[in-house]
């Protein structure tokens, strides 16, 4: 008997029944069998032939040796399942970073020119040399809202840090 290794990774291995039909595939095609007695007994007239039992008995397996059949190595009845769950999930993604949940509302304040030049003076300072004292600073920075910190990956895998006055 040959034996094969099976990778770890592989995890969507079929398990094939009988030749190249795995367990969908012969529930598919035995449904109809089912299907055709229950409509052959409970459809009026009971127990007897009928013109109408015998085209939904045909339709019926039509559609199951549809659903049965392999396209891409996946049965088409998986293919559905894919697309329905797809066409079904939400359309919208409902996340808003605006929201005011648990975040610090500041009051607006008119800042002088003065007051932004020294500001912007301050921030110059920050740019060159960071001593402890100046990180406290930066926390001040860092809650007024007329200010936003720039993060922009370099190549080597570090960051420029700015911090750059929004224009109004």
């Amino acid at each position: 008997m040959r034996t094969r290794i099976i990778p770890a990774q592989i995890t969507t291995v079929e398990d094939k029944i009988a030749g190249n039909l795995n367990m969908t595939q012969i529930g598919l095609l035995i449904l109809p069998v089912f299907l055709g007695t229950l409509t052959y007994c409970f459809f009026p007239p009971h127990m007897h032939f009928a013109i109408y039992k015998v085209i939904a008995i045909t339709l019926i397996l039509i559609i199951c040796i549809a659903l049965s059949l392999r396209i891409k190595d996946k049965v088409v009845i998986n293919w559905l399942s894919i697309l329905f769950r797809y066409n079904l999930r939400p359309g919208f993604y409902v996340f808003n970073k605006n929201d005011i949940h648990q975040r610090e509302i500041y009051a607006f304040t008119n800042v002088k020119k003065t007051q932004k030049q020294a500001i912007l003076k301050k921030e110059a300072k920050v740019k060159n040399n960071l001593l402890s004292k100046d990180l406290m600073k930066i926390k001040e920075y860092l809650k007024n809202p007329d200010y936003a910190l720039s993060l922009k990956p370099n190549r080597k895998g570090g960051f420029y840090v700015a911090l750059d006055e929004i224009q109004k």
